[in-house]
């Protein structure tokens, strides 16, 4: 159990025994009573969204997720295939529960499957993957005095800016946190 002030946008906590992600958390103090934590939550049964307050003095319980290593393999029609690196099991999931990290899905890249009592509930990338840039503007004669950056689309389809030096054909290192370029690759 943790304190509500201490919930944070991502963690899977447990309300009225239903399993919830963080979607979005608001703390609001008003000037009289008690603090308050604004919360928008995703059920993971059915990705439904609601809006939930705690008091600053609620305990809430937040669930705790097995972390397994998985290969992203193939998409078959609207499922992505992952199998697990020590059983060599696999497993389908769907575009809701890959959120973000569907940015991100190239074939053999690992990735961390998180899992609740046995069932998928969340995905994480690595936290940098290398990425070879499709469609970008051409280079701007003069644009190394300025620190502008433009747009490149990735294979993944992931559009992101990069500097002006960065060509169609180039690899990329990218954080897969907050999708920002970090650097290229030789």
């Amino acid at each position: 159990m943790i304190n509500a002030t201490q919930v944070r946008k991502g963690m899977i906590l447990k309300v009225e025994e239903e399993l919830y992600k963080v979607f979005e958390t608001t703390h609001i103090t008003p000037g009289k009573g008690q603090a308050i934590i604004q919360t928008k939550l995703r059920k993971l049964k059915d990705k439904t969204l609601r809006d939930y307050r705690f008091r600053s003095k609620d305990r809430v319980e937040q669930a705790y997720l097995e972390g397994i290593e998985m290969e992203y393999l193939y998409q078959e029609g609207d499922e992505y295939i992952f199998m697990n690196l020590s059983n060599y099991e696999q497993i389908h999931l769907t575009s809701e529960t890959l959120g973000n990290a569907l940015n991100y899905l190239i074939p053999n890249v690992v990735f961390s499957i998180e899992m609740f009592e046995g069932i998928p509930v969340g995905v994480n990338p690595p936290m940098t993957i290398e990425l070879k840039v499709v469609k970008t503007a051409p280079f701007l004669k003069g644009a190394t005095q300025t620190a502008s950056n433009k747009p490149a689309t990735l294979e993944t389809g992931i559009t992101i800016n990069v500097p002006q030096f960065i060509k169609e054909g180039d690899v990329l290192r990218i954080d897969t946190r907050d999708d920002k370029y970090l650097e290229r690759v030789k």
